[in-house]
């Protein structure tokens, strides 16, 4: 048996460091990641490699049931194909384990995990619709929705330009200026045109 982990942020910004420190602490052998990859995505890189990977008796372990999906159809046929294939599942922090092979999580188990991924979709097509209507109320005022434009003139770009010439690396440029590492990145590409 193999304790395969999964770990996944949607943006690029966001890190999985809390999730990959729970998953080693709870004994994944090999941790799959992905970064910046939605979680309504029914195939992201590498989910799709620890599902080829599995095998009978393994055991996948997420930090979170909406770590491994925010859609309620996707995460019950995860389940089902991990039952049906002899795995066990296990969320650490919603505290539901499943094994196909013993009476541990059975019907309880999945009730919970449909509860559970129900209330994480309605979560994510709220902030859908709130995004959305806060577009249309920004387009009513003739506004542009979304962030502004960065431009090299800008600023904070003038600053990471500045701090960078000055021999300092990248995350300590980004805690300057109050930014992540990626921005900075993107920042000293950024030139005059």
């Amino acid at each position: 048996m193999t304790s395969l982990g999964y770990a996944r942020v949607s943006t690029a910004d966001q890190n999985t460091e809390l999730q990959i420190r729970e998953l080693e602490a709870a004994g994944c052998e090999r941790i799959y990641r992905d970064q910046g990859i939605s979680g309504t995505k029914a195939s992201r890189p590498e989910l799709d490699k620890m599902l080829d990977r599995l095998s009978r008796g393994d055991e996948v372990v997420v930090w979170k049931l909406d770590r491994l999906g925010r859609n309620t159809r996707h995460l019950l046929e995860l389940l089902d194909g991990f039952a049906e294939q002899g795995t066990k599942f296990r969320s650490l922090r919603d505290g539901i384990a499943t094994d196909p092979d013993s009476d541990l999580g059975g019907a309880m188990a999945k009730a919970m995990v449909t509860i559970m991924s129900a209330f994480a979709q309605l979560e994510r097509d709220q902030l859908s619709e709130r995004t959305r209507a806060g577009m249309a109320v920004a387009a009513s005022h003739g506004r542009k929705a979304g962030r502004r434009e960065v431009t090299a003139n800008d600023h904070a770009v003038k600053r990471a330009n500045e701090l960078k010439a000055q021999g300092l690396k990248p995350a300590d440029i980004g805690k300057i200026i109050g930014t992540s590492r990626a921005t900075v990145y993107r920042y000293l590409t950024m030139t005059n045109i």
